[in-house]
């Protein structure tokens, strides 16, 4: 039989091996990114989710292109785009308390919506749900506040009927390439 010492070597091996395997064997990145496949396309997609963010109440301050980016310093890439999400209550919250404002960076919301290459469209954020989590009281309830609000607007610009009329352009709603 095994002696104590013995067994508890082999079970804290396994466990520190465990810990070690399961982020790159299980693809932890899963669990902090959210995907949704598109029923629409590329343009129609990014221009419903500019809409109803804006219908909602939230403001578009950029939207990043990324593929004209890349095409600017010679790179061919397929169609994608970062919205960001901006709604002042939910920043002003954060952003006037010191302790808060360690999450400026993750602000404003982001939303990326990319095209893969069998066609595919792909609406990608962070998993702010599962972020939210681990942070103290006020940031934990907005970003779970805005989390809530951010699924139901991607929620709303999936339901909605194309074709898509623009209520602000990419570029009116502050679009960048950058």
């Amino acid at each position: 039989m095994l002696n104590k010492s013995w067994f508890m070597l082999i079970v804290g091996f396994a466990l520190g091996a465990l810990v070690v395997w399961w982020p790159s064997g299980l693809g932890v990145h899963t669990f902090m990114v959210v995907e949704d496949t598109s029923s629409k396309n590329y343009e129609d997609t990014l221009q419903s989710i500019i809409n109803v963010t804006l219908e909602k109440g939230w403001k578009v301050p950029t939207v990043h292109r990324l593929d004209k980016t890349m095409k600017k310093f010679g790179h061919e890439v397929l169609p994608t785009a970062v919205v960001e999400l901006c709604h002042p209550t939910h920043a002003a919250k954060i952003l006037k308390e010191d302790d808060a404002r360690m999450v400026s960076s993750f602000m404003p919301c982001r939303v990326a919506i990319y095209e893969k290459r069998d066609g595919t469209v792909v609406v990608s954020r962070m998993n702010s749900s599962l972020m939210s989590s681990i942070f103290p009281d006020l940031i934990s309830k907005v970003m779970a506040d805005a989390t809530g609000e951010v699924e139901g607007i991607l929620e709303a610009a999936q339901a909605s009927q194309t074709p898509v009329k623009p209520k602000a352009t990419a570029s009116s709603a502050g679009e960048s390439h950058g």
